[in-house]
This record gives structure tokens, C-alpha cells and sequence, in this order.
């Protein structure tokens, strides 16, 4: 995919555990374009709250992760061993660390921040300059790039996503319970849709998948069908 003008903007929102990340990575690939996780972004504010006791509680000291936010440096680097962009933190990776359940529980609170949202999306914005790219998230369509040229929407049932989400804690070695993660499905569900700071909504003119009977090559080969024939009507207009 060329970059400059021709640079091809391609916007994934959904719910938690949409495998939102899985298929933009696999499409990212095919297209040999550029792949950001946003939510492994929110991820590593989290990561940095926890480590830092700016969570007790449940309740956000906002003040002190506000000061140092500035100095949380993000960038994705690729794992060629793992075929896939791992995300660091202030140059040390922390690709294992922001998948844990404890940081799933915070998540959706401290991305509920206007400070952490208007730090993440200035940073997403800057990654998109001159290249092509595909970003999933909850609002990427909406506000990181409501002027994309292409917008998925992802949905399936929280029954679904909750026991898509156990297996992999499951086969991870975790030990946690269905209803643990059912749990965080929802509480995320509602904590995302409800926020006053770009809440989690379909975009009128994104394109809506629900993925609950697909499998990840159905679905990446539905959504590739859709991006090509964007490409082929850019390139005819």
C-alpha cells in the first residue's frame, strides 16, 4: 500500500473481546500496511497507574497520573520470533504484563479520562502520518479518524465474548472463572458506552460485522472483500 496521498485510513471499533487486535493484524498484513492496538495503548496508562498506586480502591489519584503522563513513551516493535508488533513502554516491553485480568479491570476506567484520551489520540494521529495504516479501538471511526476512508464495527453477544476471552486466559494458565470474565465483559460493555469522553457507539457510516458464528478467516476474508473494492472504486473514480 503506498503511502503519501494514496494512504489508506482503515478504522476497527467494537466491543471488548471482538477479537478487534486479531483480525486488523491479519489484515494489516495482507495489505502490508501499518497496525496500531490502541487498546494495548490504554493498556500501558493502566499498567503505569497500577505500578505507580495511582489506583487504590478502585478510585484514580488523577493528579499524579496526570503529571506524569508526559513521560509514558509507547511504540510497537516487531517480534519477528512471534510474527506480530509487541508493545513497549518507555523502551521495555510489556506485551505480557497488559494482558493480565488485573489490568483488564482497570482499563476501562482510566480510558474513561479525558487527559489519558486526548494524550493517546494526539499519539495515534501522529502514527498515521503519510502511511497507511489500520487502528482498532472504541473510537477510532468516531474521533481519532472520523474521516477514515473504511469503518468496521464489531459485535457479538457478551455470552460470546466472555467465553472467547476464557479460553485464552485458560490456555494462558490462568486460573479464573467464567463468571469472573463474563463479569469484566459487561462492566467494560457498560463503563465504555457510557462515558462522556468519546463513548463506545457505531459510526452511521461503518460497516457492522457480527462475528459470533465466524471464524477469524470468514470474517478477514469478509472485510478484504469490502476494503478491495474501496481500493479498486478509488483508483476508477
Amino acid at each position: 500500500m503506498e503511502k503519501g496521498k494514496n494512504k489508506l485510513i482503515i478504522a476497527v471499533d467494537g466491543y471488548s473481546s471482538t477479537g478487534k487486535s486479531t483480525v486488523a493484524k491479519l489484515i494489516a498484513k495482507k495489505l502490508d500496511i501499518l497496525y496500531v492496538d490502541t487498546g494495548a495503548m490504554y493498556r500501558v496508562v493502566t499498567l503505569v497507574a497500577l505500578r505507580n498506586n495511582f489506583i487504590v480502591n478502585n478510585k484514580i489519584d488523577e493528579l499524579s497520573l496526570r503529571k506524569s503522563i508526559d513521560d509514558i513513551k509507547i511504540d510497537f516493535r516487531y517480534n519477528r520470533d512471534l510474527d506480530f508488533s509487541e508493545v513497549y513502554l518507555n523502551n521495555k516491553c510489556v506485551e505480557k504484563e497488559i494482558r493480565s485480568m488485573h489490568i483488564a479491570d482497570n482499563v476501562s476506567a482510566i480510558a474513561a479520562l479525558d487527559f489519558v484520551r486526548e494524550f493517546l489520540v494526539s499519539e495515534q494521529r501522529n502514527m498515521s502520518i503519510g502511511y497507511s495504516i489500520i487502528m482498532d479501538g472504541r473510537d477510532i471511526g468516531s474521533v481519532v479518524f472520523p474521516n477514515a476512508d473504511i469503518k468496521f464495527f464489531l459485535t457479538a453477544s457478551p455470552d460470546v465474548r466472555a467465553m472467547r476471552r476464557y479460553k485464552e486466559h485458560v490456555e494462558k494458565g490462568d486460573i479464573i472463572s467464567y463468571e469472573e470474565v463474563k463479569e469484566n465483559v459487561l462492566k467494560r460493555d457498560y463503563i465504555d458506552s457510557h462515558r462522556e469522553n468519546s463513548p463506545l457507539k457505531k459510526c452511521n457510516d461503518a460497516v457492522v460485522i457480527d462475528n459470533a458464528s465466524m471464524s477469524v478467516e470468514q470474517e478477514v476474508e469478509a472485510m478484504l472483500v469490502y476494503i478491495y473494492k474501496v481500493i479498486e472504486n478509488r483508483f476508477t473514480d
